[in-house]
């Protein structure tokens, strides 16, 4: 374990790297999943389709290959990104694309009676949705979206190909100075595993939060209800 205390502050600072993108690529996903989601669910077929192509093609492409295009393959046509803006973007946008589909899928499962007491009460579309359906639909998100957060978090491995000097890049650069393999990748291993265990603590309080909200909004309605009766 010598090698993992000597270059211990090289394996700290590739983490911090590994914790900035998978924040970053977290606040891109749930962006993307949530426009290309609601889009997907719009009546007016110049935001379906694009958002339909969005999905199905970064879905059915390789998150490795996508995030060698922006970073090897646009320069070539004038755009040249940085590395981390190249691996964060390329993350978000291949895990936005399923995330999407957990947005679209969570909202179109909602009663349908929710989106006509809706309608019969005046609502626009775009009203109803932001204060009916989404806020309804975001705790059964959760649990996919935790899933695919850990899958990100994982991912974000993928970055070191591009030159992001992140927790595995910095385990390479160890390893091949000093030769220890075991020692450094299982050093790395338990640190996403901690990462990963975090991310599901997090959704877990985020489920029983929102959760503890519902209950005190079931309790206080017959409450209001009552009071209602009284003042009248």
């Amino acid at each position: 374990m010598d090698a993992v205390f000597d270059y211990s502050g090289l394996l700290v600072q590739g983490l911090g790297v590994t914790i900035l993108v998978t924040v970053l690529g977290a606040i891109l996903t749930i962006v993307v999943a949530f426009i290309a989601g609601l889009c997907s669910l719009s009546t007016h077929r110049w935001l379906r389709w694009p958002s339909t192509f969005f999905v199905e093609f970064f879905r059915g492409t390789g998150l490795l290959v996508q995030m060698f295009w922006f970073f090897y393959a646009l320069p070539f046509l004038g755009i040249e990104l940085a590395p981390l803006v190249a691996g964060v973007l390329a993350l978000g946008l291949n895990e936005g694309a399923y995330a999407a589909e957990v947005v679209r899928g969570t909202i179109r499962s909602r009663a349908r009676g929710q989106t006509e007491a809706a309608i019969a009460l005046g609502m626009t579309p775009a009203l109803r949705m932001r204060r009916i359906l989404i806020p309804q639909s975001i705790p059964a998100m959760l649990p996919a979206f935790g899933n695919i957060m850990v899958d990100l978090l994982k991912n974000t491995s993928l970055v070191s190909l591009v030159t992001v000097s992140d927790l595995t890049w910095r385990a390479f650069t160890a390893r091949t100075v000093t030769g220890q393999t075991v020692e450094l990748f299982l050093t790395i291993l338990v640190l996403y595993y901690f990462l990963s265990l975090l991310i599901g603590w997090l959704i877990r309080y985020l489920e029983k939060r929102f959760a503890l909200d519902r209950k005190s909004l079931a309790k206080a309605r017959p409450l209001k209800a009552l009071a209602g009766r009284f003042s009248s």
